[in-house]
């Protein structure tokens, strides 16, 4: 429930998905937006609104999370998104063949499963209309192209308040949300991650350069040799797709990781990491995985992937880099059809060296390099809350009032345990508020008497 100061339009429809561009790329990348003002700017709010529930920032899968627990246990909220449609990382951002790489039933969100003619991966569109029927279900109505601009603690007599400006940037004006709940679901994956020893050579390569946010499929690459930057899960999977699509692909492994099989025993390796660990240690639930992983899969090392010294899952939970699940990509590595490649050392116009002293000539360039969280660039907070690489310092609780969902680094898997508890939470709180708001009208009406 939201009480607005001014006339304020809100949008109601959850956005239309997004068609995948099929189009040759680009070697250039397009020309910058204008920049919206910051909020640091001297600019007159628009409108104010007092928010009685939470307001949320981001329609991805815990920002829909967060929203649906809350209004399961009858708590208002308000859904804040810089994009034109739900879930823009997945609609917009994503190549044509992405699949989930665990089983859907640890991809679900809480209080709806998936249809039951949905495979066990579900494809990307799968997932994506998961998420539009999540919303429909629970009547989640987000406000479309609000860009957040700052987010800041406001003190009210013995309660904190947060303030989140905004900018509507169909309109282009300015507007102003406040309430005791602030929930950052704006997720671990914020903007293109691409590492700054990368950059001087990138601008002298006068081949192709993308982000994996930017490749669809590998069609327009046909018959060029292409360099993939980076081994995680993306990184393999469109190695694996440019050369389904007659590409010659080479794959740089910048650092030790962990290859295992996505099913063991006819079973999502996920699942069945998930049931060793509730019977074994971490550390012999890890042997046993890479026990099998060497079986199914040989050794790595042979083929210039080093696996770290500690386990897959104890990887996972030190240093947050997931292990990749195979969706075929090392076969192809072990056949010689898809290379593997040390570190880069200097990238000149038409080709890279590294550091073992070779120099390979390339088309393009893809960097599969991740995403970082953005956080930090309208989260005024001096950092008490949330880390310079823009996670929360305490996990999902970070402070009275102020909470963080999908950004504990486990993934979907992780967004529905965030959006339970920070619901929980809210909730109790809420509770609290309006019995005493009760209780102080039962007493005004006796005193009345």
């Amino acid at each position: 429930m939201i009480s607005d100061t001014s006339d304020s339009s809100s949008d109601s429809d959850l956005g239309g998905r997004s068609g995948s561009s099929s189009s040759s790329p680009s070697p250039h990348a397009p020309s910058p937006p204008p920049p919206l003002p910051s909020a640091n700017s001297p600019s007159i709010v628009d409108s104010s609104s007092w928010v009685e529930g939470a307001i949320i920032v981001g329609a991805g899968p815990a920002g829909l999370a967060v929203a649906a627990c809350l209004k399961d246990r009858g708590v208002p909220s308000i859904v804040l998104d810089k994009a034109n449609c739900i879930a823009s990382l997945w609609q917009q951002r994503t190549y044509d063949r992405l699949h989930l790489h665990i089983a859907k039933q640890y991809c679900e969100l809480p209080l709806l499963s998936f249809a039951r003619d949905v495979p066990q991966y579900p494809t990307k569109n799968q997932f994506i209309d998961y998420l539009h029927d999540y919303a429909r279900h629970f009547e989640i109505q987000p406000l479309f192209d609000r860009c957040v601009v700052a987010a800041t603690r406001e003190q009210s007599g013995d309660r904190s308040l947060w303030r989140v400006e905004t900018v509507d940037k169909r309109r282009g004006v300015r507007e102003e949300f406040r309430s005791r709940w602030l929930v950052v679901a704006t997720g671990e994956n914020g903007a293109e991650r691409i590492p700054e020893d990368l950059r001087p050579g990138l601008d002298r390569f006068q081949g192709t350069v993308l982000h994996s946010s930017q490749y669809r499929n590998g069609k327009p690459f046909k018959g060029q040799r292409v360099l993939v930057v980076g081994c995680g899960n993306s990184g393999m999977e469109i190695a694996l797709d440019l050369l389904n699509h007659g590409a010659q692909p080479s794959i740089v492994v910048r650092s030790p990781m962990h290859i295992l099989p996505r099913e063991m025993f006819g079973r999502s390796t996920f699942a069945v990491a998930m049931s060793l660990m509730k019977l074994l240690p971490l550390r012999v639930t890890d042997k046993l995985l890479v026990m099998y992983a060497t079986l199914a899969l040989g050794n790595t090392t042979k083929y210039g992937i080093l696996r770290p010294s500690t386990g897959p899952l104890e990887t996972k939970a030190k240093f947050s880099k997931t292990p990749i699940l195979d969706m075929g990509t090392f076969r192809k590595i072990r056949s010689g059809s898809i290379k593997v490649m040390p570190c880069m050392g200097k990238i000149d116009r038409e080709g890279v060296y590294f550091e073992n002293g070779r120099y390979e000539s390339y088309d393009s360039i893809i960097l599969a390099t991740g995403y970082k969280s953005m956080v930090c660039s309208w989260f005024k907070d001096d950092g008490n809350y949330f880390s310079r690489d823009g996670f929360p310092k305490s996990g999902w609780n970070c402070d009275k009032g102020l909470y963080a969902a999908g950004m504990s680094r486990q993934g979907i898997f992780g967004v529905s345990k965030d959006a339970k508890h920070i619901s929980d939470h809210i909730y109790d709180d809420f509770n609290f508020i309006e019995r005493k708001k009760t209780n102080s009208i039962v007493n005004f009406k006796m005193m009345m008497k």
